[in-house]
This record gives structure tokens, C-alpha cells and sequence, in this order.
């Protein structure tokens, strides 16, 4: 009993340690981070998405203060990698935004609501741009997406975090609708699936 309760503590740290190991963080913008958080807690070996702000220089950026701080509204993307590699989020991020437009996406317009890919490290710059250069090739069509150095990350507040599926209930231009009736009534009225599907296809991931 005493050798059997040793060896099970031992496993203990272990197995932290492993789980550790294959968590792993990508960092993306594409515009309205409701519908990257939306798009990417639906991959299989994601394990949660966080709204937030990256890339400027104002500390603790807010949403009403965004504009005009430098900052992309952005996602932080917690995964597991050993059941989804960062070249394949990489290749859904592309297929999931309009990577063409360099004044926004959809109907948000301005430079907080450009794409831009974050990256920590040579090989994930590697990465990048090898998906880059692949979905350039695909579209067939310049692609304006910069590639760039991490930045610290704020988190967005939590009024934005999940809000896709949140059941406070708001007032829309639409009338009186929970958050997650409120995101879909946005997505739809902004066009976001049907430009990706015309730019991708039947190869947009997340297009329902």
C-alpha cells in the first residue's frame, strides 16, 4: 500500500508536466474577435479562446479606447498540441477571414479590425509564412496579412469574453436579444460567411 501511494504521487507531477508540455498559444486577428473566438473553440485539441487586444502601444487598452491605440483586436488560442498543430490553425485562420482587405473585415472598418498573425518564435515566423505563401497560391490573390513579433496581450473585458454563446439578454438594432442572438443577428447582417465563402469556397472551415 505504501509502495503503491509513492509510485501514484509520482505520476502526479508527471502527467502536469506532459499536459504542460503540449500546451501550446497562437495569437490571430481577424476582425471581430467574438467571431474568432466562435470559429476556433469549435477545432477539435483547442481548449479555449480568449478576446483581447495586441500589437499597440497603449497599456491596457480598452474597447471603447481602441481606435487609434495601434492595437488589433485579436484571440489568444490555447490548444493542445498534440491533437491540432499550429500549422493547421494556421491554415484554418487563413480560410476563415478575408485576407485580402487591408482596411478592416466585413463590415468593420478600420485598422483595430485588420488581420495580423502574432508570432513568438523563428519557427512559428516560419510557419506563417509558409501558410501565407500557400493561401497566396490557393487564392490566387495578393494577400495583405502581416506576420508579426508577440506583443504582450491584453485580455478584452469580460463582458466580450464567450460572447457568442452568453445569455444576457440585450437591446439590438434588432430588438431585445440574448448575446448569443445578438452575435449571430451581427455576423449575418456583416456578411463574415458569405465573403469568406465566395473568396474560399467550400475550403472555409468554419462557414455553417
Amino acid at each position: 500500500m505504501f509502495r503503491t501511494s509513492i509510485f501514484a504521487l509520482a505520476l502526479v507531477p508527471f502527467a502536469q508536466n506532459v499536459a504542460a508540455e503540449t500546451t501550446q498559444t497562437a495569437i490571430f486577428a481577424g476582425g471581430c474577435f467574438w467571431c474568432v473566438e466562435s470559429d476556433f473553440e469549435s477545432v477539435l485539441g483547442v481548449d479555449e479562446v480568449i478576446s483581447g487586444y495586441t500589437g499597440g502601444t497603449t497599456e491596457n487598452p480598452t474597447y471603447r479606447a481602441i481606435k487609434g491605440s495601434g492595437h488589433y483586436e485579436a484571440a489568444e488560442i490555447i490548444y493542445d498540441a498534440e491533437m491540432v498543430s499550429y500549422e493547421q490553425l494556421l491554415h484554418a485562420f487563413f480560410r476563415s477571414v478575408d485576407p485580402t482587405d487591408a482596411g478592416g473585415q466585413f463590415c468593420d472598418r478600420g485598422d483595430h479590425y485588420r488581420t495580423a498573425i502574432f508570432v513568438s518564435n523563428p519557427a512559428e515566423r516560419a510557419m506563417a509564412e509558409a501558410a501565407k505563401a500557400e493561401a497566396q497560391r490557393d487564392l490566387g490573390q495578393q494577400i495583405v496579412t502581416p506576420i508579426l513579433d508577440a506583443a504582450t496581450f491584453y485580455e478584452a473585458e469580460d463582458y466580450h469574453q464567450d460572447y457568442y454563446k452568453g445569455q444576457n439578454r440585450i437591446i439590438t438594432r434588432g430588438g431585445v436579444k440574448t448575446q448569443a442572438e445578438a452575435y449571430k443577428f451581427y455576423r449575418d447582417g456583416c456578411g463574415r460567411d458569405q465573403r469568406v465563402t465566395a473568396l474560399w469556397g467550400d475550403a472555409a472551415p468554419f462557414v455553417k
